[in-house]
């Protein structure tokens, strides 16, 4: 059985059934409260429940746009309960004004169903929980599948195993001076057979909103290396889950600034640390980087910015440039006003400073729009590489109306990127700006990855 089977938080039956037993509660308790008042007393509260309901969307909506959140439209269903659990809160506070026990019991779990069911249409929207079990064990903090104490590695050397394992560490902070959290390193099969060579290394960089086991728990990376590793003869990349905000609400963009100096840490503390105490190849060429979202920007900074680190990227679903909400908001809370260091963390201004690139090379994934709707039968067109090349044979892009703001950001960065000998490919498919399609979209180009590190890209390789 998979480690990630359970009762689905994304679809099926648990989802439907919590909304509709907080509807039908909601008009339960409504119909309670207010069967017996004046019709003065019901306008009020209605007039209340309504005004409730506008504020917290009005107010979510501008939130999300504030913060630059909105990569994909909500869930229709992420307005709807929200406002309706505005209103649940009205009728629990009404509900504690001259009512008993029984009414504010029931006003009290219908307020934390509904309250329930805005979180499960945030989840839908990002696809962070995907299961019950995977919700319980984030929450409470449970151990990472695979994971070993660090002082049992020494013991596990010069054995055969069929998957890797996942290993805490503390890297250091000495130059950044950037107060992070446990970081973690998923050590391949090979990484304990007598004789295997410096294996290659991979620095997985999540979202926004972010803690470094994400990739792991809901990214499913491990489960894509050691998939990758049994087809392979045990050899996969070294995977560092790092961490790029130092909190759940710290978004450094991984750059340098007020928020801390993020960028320092992933490429002159982390990386050296795992070269170091791993034994992973220290060459450029031998390094990759892949985040999602937020992440997605990460990568492909770091691998414009920082050549000499990274040689390879893939940006799922990323922006064209590090960015806290509008330019003036970018400029102030990641950068403190100086305008030097936007443009020493900016892609294309970057590159259009920079010398050819000698050996780098990148690979964007994103959706269409998901606004444009598509002919059944149809399937969008993707720029494509074949996995054993830097750069491949290409189909035809899809046309630009079919293709998000994101896929069209990617584009206009992989032609800069090209222009100065990054050999990069722009891959379009179906899906949202959820964990699921950061998932696929690294399960797809791992082969082109562990390739560019000197992995094998086709099966049947041996230790």
């Amino acid at each position: 059985m998979s480690r990630h089977a359970g009762v689905s938080l994304l679809e099926g039956w648990l989802p439907l059934t919590a909304q509709l037993v907080a509807a039908v509660l909601l008009l339960v308790l409504a119909a309670w409260l207010l069967r017996r008042a004046r019709p003065a007393r019901v306008a009020v509260v209605v007039v209340l429940a309504l005004v409730a309901a506008a504020a917290a969307v009005g107010w979510a909506w501008w939130s999300l746009r504030d913060q630059d959140l909105a990569t994909d439209p909500p869930p229709p269903g992420l307005w709807v309960w929200t406002g309706v659990g505005a209103a649940a809160l009205v009728l629990l506070v009404v509900s504690g004004v001259r009512h008993g026990w029984s009414r504010r019991a029931l006003a009290v779990v219908t307020a934390v169903l509904a309250v329930l069911c805005v979180g499960l249409q945030a989840n839908e929207w990002v696809g962070y929980f995907p299961t019950v079990a995977e919700a319980w064990s984030q929450l409470s903090a449970g151990p990472l599948p695979d994971q070993v104490d660090p002082t049992a590695l020494s013991g596990m050397r010069g054995t055969s195993r069929t998957a890797g394992v996942v290993v805490p560490i503390t890297s250091p902070d000495d130059i950044s001076h950037f107060t992070h959290r446990t970081e973690y390193v998923y050590l391949p099969p090979a990484w304990f057979a007598p004789g295997t060579p410096a294996l290659p290394a991979l620095m997985m960089i999540g979202g926004e909103f972010t803690s470094p086991t994400d990739w792991i728990r809901t990214g499913k990376a491990v489960d894509a290396a050691d998939t990758y590793a049994r087809a392979h003869g045990g050899l996969a990349p070294i995977l560092v889950f790092a961490d790029s905000t130092g909190s759940f609400r710290n978004d450094t963009e991984c750059v340098n600034g007020p928020r801390g100096d993020a960028a320092t840490h992933l490429v002159d503390e982390l990386r050296p640390y795992v070269v170091t105490h791993f034994g992973a190849g220290a060459a450029p060429g031998r390094w990759g980087v892949v985040g999602w979202s937020t992440g997605g920007t990460c990568a492909v900074d770091l691998g414009v910015t920082a050549p000499q680190a990274f040689g390879t990227f893939e940006d799922i679903q990323g922006d064209l440039a590090p960015n806290a909400g509008d330019p003036a908001q970018t400029l102030a809370e990641l950068y403190g006003g100086n305008a030097a260091a936007e443009a020493a963390f900016d892609p294309a201004t970057v590159l259009a400073h920079h010398a050819p690139y000698p050996d780098s090379a990148g690979w964007f994934a994103d959706n269409p729009a998901t606004t444009t709707p598509r002919r059944a039968g149809t399937t969008p067109s993707t720029t494509t590489a074949d996995p054993r090349a830097g750069l491949g044979g290409r189909k035809d892009p899809a046309p630009a109306s079919m293709q998000g703001q994101q896929a069209s950001e990617a584009r206009t960065l992989c032609a800069e990127a090209s222009a100065r000998g990054i050999s990069c490919t722009v891959h379009v498919s179906p899906g949202k700006h959820t964990w699921q399609f950061a998932h696929a979209a690294f399960v797809t180009a791992l082969p082109w990855l562990a390739g560019r590190l000197g992995l094998p890209a086709t099966a049947g390789a041996a230790v």
